[in-house]
């Protein structure tokens, strides 16, 4: 999926607060969307999708410059800020709607992906295999509105201090050539 010039990329890590936040600080990324997908209701709200009921994944959609950053460079960024070797989990978050995911919007990147947590899986990076869930995106419905930018809205909130803070500091000392 394009969008003008861009891509999109279509990424969950368990909450969606958290891959937000760290992709708004990527160099090359000019949007970054929280919402719902790989599920079977349509346009479930943020507590049906919390319930573990409706099959979706809480996640983040990307739209970024391949010109400044390429799809495997959005996928570093994404395993380095989420555990993908954990089923259904991320932290405290317990669900299928946290689950680690890629839904890719074009088969070079179903390809790109695969080949991806191939590499990793034989790098041995992670301590545990890789089980991050590759399936086609069929339908984005966006969060609520005070989903977006929630980081940035609520840095003093204990969630954003304990959880979120960290991932971003990971990400700024990682990737520090590739942020905005």
């Amino acid at each position: 999926m394009t969008s003008n010039n861009n891509e999109v990329a279509v990424l969950g890590g368990g909450c969606f607060w958290c891959i937000e936040a760290v992709f708004t600080e990527i160099s090359g990324v000019t949007g970054v969307e929280s919402g719902y997908a790989g599920g079977q209701k349509e346009n479930p709200t943020y507590y049906e999708v919390c319930s573990g009921r409706t099959g979706h994944a809480e996640v983040v959609k990307v739209e970024f410059d391949p010109g400044q950053v390429t799809f495997p460079e959005v996928l570093e960024v994404f395993f380095a800020s989420h555990d993908p070797t954990t089923l259904n989990r991320q932290g405290a978050d317990v669900g299928t709607q946290y689950r680690s995911a890629i839904l890719y919007t074009s088969e070079d990147q179903k390809t790109q992906a695969a080949d991806f947590i191939k590499a990793l899986d034989e790098s041995r990076e992670f301590s545990a295999p890789v089980v991050t869930e590759i399936a086609p995106l069929e339908v984005f419905y966006p969060a609520e509105a005070e989903h977006y930018r929630f980081y940035e809205r609520n840095p003093g909130s204990m969630y954003c201090r304990i959880v979120i803070d960290p991932k971003i500091a990971k990400v700024r000392q990682k990737f520090a050539s590739k942020l905005s």
